[in-house]
C-alpha cells in the first residue's frame, strides 16, 4: 500500500541540472510515487538569483536562504547540485544534522572531502548517494559500490570528461589543431568559456579520486591523483598515433599494484590501440573500462554530462534514498577498510612514445639507445627519418617505471645530437 504522506525534497541549485531535476520530479510525479511507494514533494529550491525565471518551478518554493531550507527539520532528502566545495560541504553536513539524507552531484567536494561527508552521514544515520558525480547518466558508482562489491577490482580506466573527448575526437577525425577543435567545442556548447578545469584534467582528476576510492576500498583524495592536461597534444601526435594503429584519449586510470599493496590514480593523455573499446568512444561521450578478478572486463558507456542525463542519475539516487527512508534503512556507506597507500606517479609502470628531433648523422641512434639502456628502459620499436642534416627519431618503449622513463628523457635532452624532445606520450590499453 502506498503511503499518502509525501516525502519532502529540498533542491540546492536550479541551474542546468537542477532545473531538469525539478522538471522530472513534476512531470513524472506519479511514476516516481509508484516506484518509491510514496509521493515525493519538492518542498523548496535554494538559488542565488531569485529573480531568474525558472519554468515549472513555483515562485513560492524559491529561496536564497539555503541554510534555513536544510534546517527545516521536515525535509527527507536534500539534493545538492550547486557544485564547489563551500558552501556545499557545510550545507550537506547541516542537512545530515537536521535529519535529511543527501543526493549530490558534487565531484569536487567528494574528491576533496568524501571521508568527512561519509563520517557525517554515518554519525546521523543518513544516506549519501552521488551517482551523478561521475560520468553523468552512466550507471557506474552503484555498480562499483554494490554490483561488484563481492569482486576484486584491479583496474578502472576511462574517458570521464566529454569536453576533452570531443576536442580530441575532432583532432583525430578532421586533422584540426587543438585551438581549432576547442573553438568548435565552445561554439557547440561542449566547452565552457574558461575550459581550464576540463582541458587541464582537473575535472577528470576529481572523478578519478572518487572511482579509485570506491574500486579499491581505500581513501583517495584529489591531491593523490597525478594530473596532466591535454593542451600540448598536436596534430603531429595524432599522425604518430595513427602510424602505430592508435588514437589519443585523455584517460583517468586507477590501478591496484601487482602486489596488491598500493594503488595509483592518474589523469593524462595517452595513445591507445584502435582495437581497444575506448578508442571508438566518439564526440562528447564517456566510457569507463573496469577490470575485475571474477567478472572480467566490463565497459560502461553513455552521455557523461548535460542537464537531462545528469538529472537522470540524480533521480535514480533520489528514488533509492526515498525507498531507504520508507524502510528506515540506509544504503552502503564508505568502504575504506583496505587503507592502501597511494603510490606516486614515478612508481607507475607504463610505456612511452617519445619523438625526438636529432642530428642526421651516424651514431645518433646508438647514443640514444645507450641512454635508454643506462636507465634500464627497454626499447620496443624505433623509427627514424632524416633530411638535410636534421632527423626525427620516434622511440616506443616496453613497460617500465615512470620514474625511469622520466629520467631517460632528461638524459636525452643533454645529448648534443638531440635538438629537442618534440613530444612525449604514454601508451596504454594493451
Amino acid at each position: 500500500m502506498m503511503r499518502t504522506r509525501p516525502l519532502k525534497v529540498a533542491l540546492l541549485g536550479c541551474g542546468v541540472v537542477g532545473s531538469e531535476v525539478a522538471r522530472i520530479m513534476t512531470t513524472h510525479a506519479d511514476d516516481l510515487a509508484a516506484r518509491i511507494g510514496a509521493p515525493v514533494e519538492l518542498a523548496g529550491v535554494a538559488v542565488r538569483r531569485p529573480d531568474k525565471v525558472r519554468a515549472g518551478v513555483p515562485a513560492e518554493l524559491i529561496t536564497t536562504d539555503a541554510t534555513a531550507l536544510v534546517k527545516r527539520g521536515d525535509i527527507d532528502v536534500v539534493v545538492e547540485v550547486i557544485g564547489g566545495v563551500e558552501p556545499a560541504r557545510t550545507l550537506i553536513k547541516t542537512a545530515f544534522e537536521h535529519g535529511a539524507s543527501v543526493v549530490s552531484a558534487n565531484k569536487a567536494l567528494l574528491a576533496q572531502d568524501g571521508a568527512g561527508l561519509y563520517a557525517a552521514a554515518d554519525e546521523h544515520g543518513k544516506d549519501l548517494y552521488y551517482e551523478a558525480a561521475v560520468a553523468g547518466a552512466i550507471p557506474l558508482i552503484r555498480p562499483l559500490r554494490e554490483s561488484l562489491a563481492g569482486d576484486k577490482i584491479n583496474r578502472v580506466m576511462g574517458i570521464v570528461n566529454g569536453t576533452t573527448n570531443f576536442i580530441l575526437d575532432a583532432m583525430d577525425t578532421t586533422g584540426a589543431g587543438y585551438q581549432e577543435a576547442l573553438d568548435e567545442a565552445t561554439a557547440l556548447g561542449y566547452a565552457e568559456a574558461d575550459p581550464t578545469a576540463d582541458v587541464e584534467g582537473y575535472d577528470a582528476a576529481a572523478k578519478a579520486a572518487i572511482l579509485a576510492g570506491i574500486a579499491f576500498h581505500t581513501r583517495v583524495r584529489l591531491d593523490d591523483v597525478y594530473r596532466e592536461g591535454m593542451t600540448e597534444v598536436t596534430a603531429a601526435d595524432f599522425a604518430s598515433a595513427k602510424r602505430m594503429g592508435c588514437t589519443i584519449k585523455l584517460l583517468a586510470i586507477c590501478e591496484r599494484a601487482a602486489d596488491g599493496e598500493s594503488v595509483t590514480a592518474r589523469v593524462h593523455p595517452a595513445m591507445i590501440p584502435l582495437s581497444h573499446p575506448l578508442a571508438s568512444v566518439r564526440e562528447a561521450y564517456n566510457a569507463v573500462f573496469v577490470e575485475a578478478e571474477a567478472a572480467g572486463r566490463l565497459m560502461f558507456y553513455g552521455p557523461g554530462a548535460g542537464g537531462a542525463p545528469t538529472a537522470s542519475a540524480v533521480l535514480g539516487d533520489l528514488v533509492a534514498v526515498c525507498r531507504n527512508r520508507l524502510n528506515e534503512a540506509t544504503g552502503p556507506g564508505e568502504s575504506a577498510y583496505t587503507q592502501l597507500p597511494v603510490s606516486p606517479m614515478g612508481d607507475v609502470v607504463t610505456r612511452y612514445h617519445i619523438s625526438l628531433d636529432v642530428a642526421d648523422k651516424p651514431g645518433v641512434l646508438a647514443q640514444v639507445a645507450t641512454v635508454f639502456a643506462e636507465h634500464g628502459v627497454s626499447i620496443d620499436t624505433v623509427r627514424q627519418q632524416g633530411k638535410d642534416g636534421e632527423a626525427s627519431l620516434v622511440v616506443v618503449t616496453h613497460r617500465a617505471p615512470d620514474a625511469a622513463l622520466s629520467g631517460t628523457v632528461e638524459a636525452l635532452r643533454k645529448l648534443d645530437t638531440v635538438r629537442g624532445v618534440a613530444s612525449i606520450m604514454r601508451v596504454e590499453g594493451e
